[in-house]
């Protein structure tokens, strides 16, 4: 994780979704270990009340707290996560959007959105679009996404986002995670200049449940494929960790991070009309104006 010359976040506070379990609790206890008022979001209260009991006792700090949100997949809870931070927290300084998944059948959510674009692109654009102005405010602060080297292999298609006439759950995440990136460089081009970084990471393929809310033959072979070729959650959160502490990264933004290196990653992933025409969308999709009343004025392009 973060080595011990980093300098520790004594009032700083950092959040991380999908934090119960796997990659994102490492990563909510790296935080924590580091000193941050550490916000533990997870489904069900029972759950993150029990994750952030652990990760105290395991770090002996006290200012681990839980959040709970019943499903990220669904936008108006994404809306209330933001409120409940907002009411909570008056400086939010680190932001890591860990929640996500792979569906292996093509599953839409009462918003009517396919629930891999919406968890793990919408999800995360809409909480990060409702937290900015308290990311300015706090500055220097900093967002994490979860993004993956799954986006290798992926092409967006901006006239069928959703896979509506053809579904295959690898295809549908490896998207996601292409747009994750694309959304991570253009926030980070629109935040220019207001100590806000905005940074995509890769953890690596994980041993962490991954795959296993699908069930049957699915899960039995993802629990086989990853015994035999996973790195450990300890590893996976490494990456993660790094990019949302490091005092080198202070100033960095606008990267795909993987095993602590800054990587080009794809052509696509770098094109950046695409993440700007993909931002725009997204902010149609979820009902937001391209910048926020709310906001500060950000320097234009």
């Amino acid at each position: 994780m973060v080595e011990p010359g980093a300098p520790a976040m004594e009032g700083k506070v950092a959040v991380v979704t999908g934090a119960t379990s796997g990659i994102g609790k490492e990563v909510a206890l790296g935080l924590a270990r580091l000193g941050a008022t550490t916000v533990v979001v997870g489904r069900r209260p029972d759950r993150a009340a029990h994750a952030a009991a652990e990760i105290a006792a395991a770090t002996g700090n006290p200012r681990v707290e839980a959040l709970r949100i019943d499903d990220l997949a669904v936008m108006t809870e994404v809306r209330e996560l933001a409120a409940a931070l907002l009411d909570r927290y008056a400086a939010i300084h680190v932001l890591v959007n860990n929640a996500g998944a792979f569906f292996r059948r093509r599953e839409v959510t009462p918003d009517g959105f396919e629930r891999t674009f919406a968890l793990n692109v919408l999800s995360p654009f809409l909480l990060t679009y409702l937290l900015v102005p308290r990311l300015v405010v706090s500055a220097p602060s900093r967002v994490v996404n979860l993004a993956s080297a799954a986006h290798h292999q992926a092409r967006v298609d901006f006239e069928d986002l959703q896979f509506e006439r053809k579904y295959r759950g690898y295809t549908a995440y490896g998207s996601s995670k292409l747009e994750v990136i694309w959304l991570s460089r253009e926030l980070a081009r629109r935040l220019a200049g207001t100590g806000v970084t905005v940074n995509a990471v890769h953890p690596g393929y994980v041993r962490s449940g991954f795959g296993l809310n699908n069930g049957g033959g699915t899960a039995f072979f993802m629990r086989i494929f990853a015994r035999l070729f996973a790195r450990t959650i300890e590893a996976g959160a490494d990456t993660p960790l790094f990019v949302a502490a490091a005092p080198e990264l202070a100033e960095s933004t606008g990267g795909y991070y993987a095993n602590r290196r800054l990587d080009p990653g794809t052509a696509d992933s770098r094109d950046l009309t695409k993440a700007s025409r993909f931002f725009e969308e997204c902010a149609r999709m979820v009902g937001v104006p391209p910048m926020a009343a709310t906001e500060p004025r950000l320097p234009s392009n």
